[in-house]
């Protein structure tokens, strides 16, 4: 194995976006006002954010001098040629001829290439994220190993789940909608502020009577709220027992972000558009939230990995965040989190997995409120047929 190690080398990179289609758009069908333009993009009222029309992702694939071939991913949501010219005009020539377990050294060596010029985030950070997970996953398959062992052990098979987004159009139906989830073994839920159109207490109010008194429900202020705002509005719902308040304020405002978590009595998580552990340590320093959400498609394994252990460190609890994706970066995702100790749950983005969990092979579920731990070697999934059939070379 030593000599193998020594003479691997990645001798390939290329990188693929992904279409994947549904009928509703993400958050559910478009609000008074919302209107899709001619690039196929529209923006939510509730939180000034873009959209597109249509879902998409970035993945790469790298292949070694010996065949083996890691797969990565990354967001691809929104301008993804964006991240797709970073991977291929810029990344790739660094990454070709490298030793893949020196997977991390890789990882530093490219974040180091444009920090001075102020890129160590956004797309860029995407572009590193989708290569880091590849190459963790060519470690793992050169290993013969699953990434969680490779990452200091696996902890757990399964990691508890919370459903995630209630895509309906009246505040009945979101409610239906999670009692369906209820039925099928899930008691954690999260709804999305920017389609709670009766009100965020309504919201709360009404799911809680329908769940019962013993189901977690968590809310998604998506960044819409100044921190006064968000300590009133908080306030209205403690009457109903939120389990956390993720992303209260706008992303910058990290001393808002702080000053809410203090003047509030309920947990507040923050993490899903990190890129690096510089970002946790600005928030975590501070005390400004409890609850710890890495996104993997955005901080690749090896931030995933140094975001938690950091979070670990200072006894805080960590709950993944899992967005938009083919499958890729949500095994990644769930690898991680079975060789971290303070894990307590993983977001389950219902509308996307069920629709595409037949673009990786693998045997991933989540099902009665839990994931399974994907066997296999590496994140243990690979595209099948059917992904790559809607995979375009970029």
């Amino acid at each position: 194995m030593g000599v193998l190690n020594n003479n691997e080398t990645i001798a390939g990179v290329e990188v693929f976006s992904v279409l994947l289609e549904q009928e509703t758009p993400y958050l559910g069908s478009l609000r008074k006002g919302e209107t899709i333009n001619e690039y196929g993009y529209f923006i939510r009222n509730g939180n000034k954010t873009v959209y597109p029309q249509k879902n998409s992702s970035i993945v790469v694939r790298i292949w070694t001098n010996s065949d083996v071939v890691g797969w990565g991913e990354t967001y691809g949501l929104v301008a993804h040629n964006a991240t797709a010219t970073i991977i291929k005009d810029l990344l790739k020539g660094f990454v070709i001829g490298r030793n893949p377990f020196d997977v991390e050294c890789i990882y530093e060596d490219l974040y180091d290439m444009m920090r001075v010029r102020g890129y160590h985030g956004g797309f860029y950070h995407d572009a590193l994220a989708a290569i880091d997970i590849a190459l963790w996953d060519i470690v793992g398959k050169l290993s013969k190993q699953p990434l969680a062992r490779v990452l200091g052990g696996i902890r757990s098979t399964t990691i508890p789940a919370y459903v995630s987004g209630l895509p309906e159009s009246t505040l009945e139906k979101r409610c239906e909608l999670a009692l369906s989830w209820q039925k099928r073994g899930f008691n954690s839920f999260k709804f999305a502020l920017p389609i709670a159109d009766e009100g965020i207490t309504s919201e709360i109010k009404e799911l809680r009577h329908y769940l019962g008194e013993n189901a977690k429900i968590a809310c998604d202020m998506h960044w819409a709220h100044n921190r006064d705002e968000a300590v009133l509005l908080v306030d209205k719902m403690l009457k109903y027992r939120p389990w956390f308040i993720e992303a209260p304020v706008a992303t910058e405002d990290i001393n808002g972000l702080g000053w809410v978590s203090r003047s509030t009595k309920c947990a507040i998580a923050s993490g899903e558009e990190w890129r690096t552990v510089y970002d946790a340590k600005l928030r975590i320093d501070k005390g400004a939230c409890q609850i710890i959400q890495p996104e993997m498609g955005h901080t690749g394994v090896t931030q995933f990995m140094r975001i938690a252990r950091y979070a670990q460190a200072h006894h805080l609890s960590i709950i993944p965040h899992a967005t938009i994706g083919s499958g890729i970066f949500l095994n990644a995702s769930i690898q991680a989190s079975a060789a971290i100790q303070n894990v307590v749950s993983h977001e389950y983005q219902h509308s996307i997995f069920g629709a595409f969990n037949h673009f990786t092979t693998g045997n991933i579920t989540c099902q009665s409120g839990f994931y399974s731990l994907p066997s296999g070697y590496g994140i243990g999934a690979e595209p099948t047929q059917e992904m790559k059939s809607k995979m375009k070379l970029l």
